[in-house]
């Protein structure tokens, strides 16, 4: 592929093969969870590799690593690029490395081409996108965009009791910058897999990215009565079964509605093998592309579970626990986008995300866009995730056409 822009997709993926080593897995993945000694290298490197192609780092208060190269204009708002280094315990090669990798091969192929853009180019890393070792996910955006408090962030800890921002201190990336300085972004442009089918079932070569999914999730809890395992079956209030219902009725309301649920944890009490359950709790997360079609579907499964509870003799409380909206991306940078795919004869399907990703939060306060690389059969959070060397050249060049075209180039 031939551009203005000598970026190199072969340095891209040595350098994505060089990243995957640090906290590499048997199977092929790797585990580099947030703010662990693995994660600390990974910054260490991506720093060095930075400041080797002309870029400032600045750390904030939760960690978020930017990477500024200057421009000509420096009272313009700079154009950054983003995604995150942290992975899954058993994650895979290019979730979240791919969008920080690109956009630190674009900062080399500006420097080594002595190119000047108008508006600086920053590159951010940003902290526990993940949300495997501290829960919530998006935990560097949220608290940039103005989602979390910091000081919620900073207090959160792990399953062993470690806390986040001592955790920051002890790896050496507690910064002193405001994160929600990055408000003040001109543009944030992320390149990251699918992780989905499509693009690879359709054959397309990447996905612009219009919007993000609208969620709604809630906690579940059915409470009926313990009884013995050797009871009768009549007349039991029987806490598992009116859930196992509960999630049938979910599914079906789901499909019908074109919407998307997922039922990912559930509890049993007393958890005894000749025990009834007599309380069962569950999460369960739906989304779709409209607020108001998802407010129905809430609306329809309360409605159903009611139901349920009469005719069980159980009870079935449905709380709310967290809602996100349907977050637009910025259209002048979705045609950014997809004039570079025009113009490289990159094959494109504009699609929704139905996975959050940091762009979402940033797309709440800044100028945000996504690109989607397809990725083998869909499988991501995945030792066996994988995509092609073309995959990521395509979406490499397509990225920095757009982010070129949004900074500007000097003409002096």
């Amino acid at each position: 592929m031939k551009g203005n822009l000598p970026v190199s997709g072969a340095r891209l993926w040595d350098s994505l093969m060089e990243y995957a080593r640090i906290g590499g897995t048997p199977k092929g993945g790797c585990n580099r969870q947030t703010l662990t000694d693995l994660d600390s290298y990974a910054r260490h490197l991506l720093a060095k590799q930075a400041a080797a192609a002309g870029a400032t780092l600045s750390v904030d208060r939760v960690g978020n690593m930017v990477l500024t190269r200057p421009g000509r204009d420096p009272s313009r708002k700079r154009v950054a690029i983003g995604s995150h280094l942290d992975t899954q315990p058993t994650g895979g090669k290019f979730d979240g490395v791919l969008g920080v990798l690109a956009g630190l091969e674009i900062l080399r192929a500006l420097h080594e081409a002595g190119v000047e853009t108008e508006a600086p180019v920053a590159l951010i890393n940003w902290t526990n996108e993940e949300g495997a070792r501290f829960s919530p996910p998006m935990m560097g955006s949220g608290a940039a965009m103005g989602i979390f408090p910091e000081s919620e962030v900073l207090a959160k800890t792990d399953s062993t009791g470690a806390v986040f921002g001592a955790e920051l201190s002890r790896i050496g990336w507690a910064g002193k910058a405001d994160p929600t300085a990055l408000q003040e972004l001109g543009a944030y442009f992320e390149l990251h897999i699918e992780q989905g089918p499509v693009l690879e079932r359709e054959g397309f070569d990447l996905g612009l990215v219009t919007h993000a999914l609208a969620q709604h999730w809630f906690e579940v809890t059915v409470t009926g009565e313990d009884a013995h395992g050797g009871s009768a079956m009549a007349g039991r209030k029987d806490a598992l079964m009116a859930a196992a219902e509960c999630a049938l009725m979910i599914e079906r309301a789901a499909l019908a509605a074109g919407a998307r649920a997922t039922i990912g944890r559930m509890t049993l009490h007393p958890d005894s093998r000749n025990v009834v359950p007599g309380r069962v709790w569950f999460s369960l997360d739906t989304r779709h592309d409209h607020e108001d079609q998802l407010a129905a579907l809430a609306a329809t499964m309360r409605a159903e579970a009611a139901g349920i509870s009469a005719r069980r003799g159980v009870t079935i409380a449905i709380e709310d626990f967290w809602i996100s909206p349907a977050t637009p991306f910025d259209p002048a940078l979705v045609g950014h986008l997809e004039a570079a795919a025009k113009t490289r004869g990159v094959n494109v399907r504009k699609m929704p995300t139905a996975i959050g990703h940091d762009a979402v939060y940033v797309a709440r306060r800044v100028p945000a866009v996504m690109l989607f690389c397809p990725c083998h059969g869909g499988i991501s959070h995945n030792e066996a995730e994988s995509i092609t060397p073309a995959w990521a050249e395509a979406g490499l060049v397509v990225l920095a056409d757009a982010v070129v075209a949004a900074a500007g180039v000097s003409r002096d």
